[in-house]
């Protein structure tokens, strides 16, 4: 699988394996059953009506017609860059910027689905995203997005994204309050300090986190870092 590195305003590079197109397909065939059970539920509920109020119907019409159009502008917006297919498969949004997409960067991506996957069933998308292989269709490059897997990358070495025993017992339960590019950061910040031997900048980025979440520890800095990386990554496998 493709990876793009990602440099933020902070001048932190992470690096992020990309969304293959069968789990963006698969994404959005989930996506698409989702969206179907909904018109079907109420097209019964039309059916139910009757055909005679006119009015009862266009109402119904536009509540069910309404959420299928905007349906992955809101998820999106709503849901950090998932859809519900997405979640499932564990994939979302990203800026290539390192910043949080905003409802611009959204908006563009859903007004150019239209053109995406509207047009010759998605073939459009699956091109562009093959040929550029950062993991953008059109709405991506217009808004500068991309889509990239969520789950931890299977890596060697000691920052390598925590693996936990079903049995493992959470040190630091408020981890959990962390985001996706928060424990990102932390990581690759950890991984700097200890490359350059500069604990100046462990001790910023363990502050940092007491910060974030609220823990008081004793723990050094190093230590303190490692378990809110395997708690937060515990977390998140029990949780998802």
């Amino acid at each position: 699988m493709s990876t793009i590195r990602v440099q933020t305003a902070q001048n932190v590079t992470l690096e992020y394996e990309v969304a293959s197109v069968g789990e963006r397909i698969v994404a959005a065939l989930i996506d698409g059953l989702i969206l179907l059970a909904w018109i079907v539920l109420w097209g019964l509920l039309v059916g139910a009506l009757g055909s005679n109020n006119d009015v009862l119907v266009g109402l119904v019409v536009i509540v069910a017609g309404v959420p299928v159009v905007f349906y992955h502008l809101l998820c999106e917006m709503f849901f950090n860059g998932q859809s519900i297919g997405k979640k499932a498969r564990h994939i979302k949004v990203i800026r290539l910027d390192g910043t949080r997409p905003g409802f611009g960067d959204y908006l563009l991506r859903w007004i150019l689905r239209i053109v995406d996957t509207g047009i010759m069933s998605g073939l459009i998308a699956v091109v562009v995203i093959l040929a550029n292989g950062r993991g953008q269709r059109l709405g991506d490059l217009a808004a500068g997005t991309s889509v990239v897997s969520t789950r931890p990358r299977q890596q060697a070495g000691p920052l390598a994204p925590a693996f936990t025993d079903a049995d493992y017992m959470v040190v630091f339960p408020q981890a959990a309050q962390l985001q996706d590019h928060d424990v990102a950061t932390i990581r690759q910040l950890l991984f700097k300090g200890l490359e350059r031997e500069n604990y100046e900048l462990l001790n910023e980025v363990a502050n940092k986190v007491k910060v974030l979440t609220g823990i008081q520890t004793q723990l050094p800095d190093e230590a303190f870092l490692r378990t809110v990386l395997r708690d937060h990554a515990h977390l998140a496998a029990v949780q998802g």
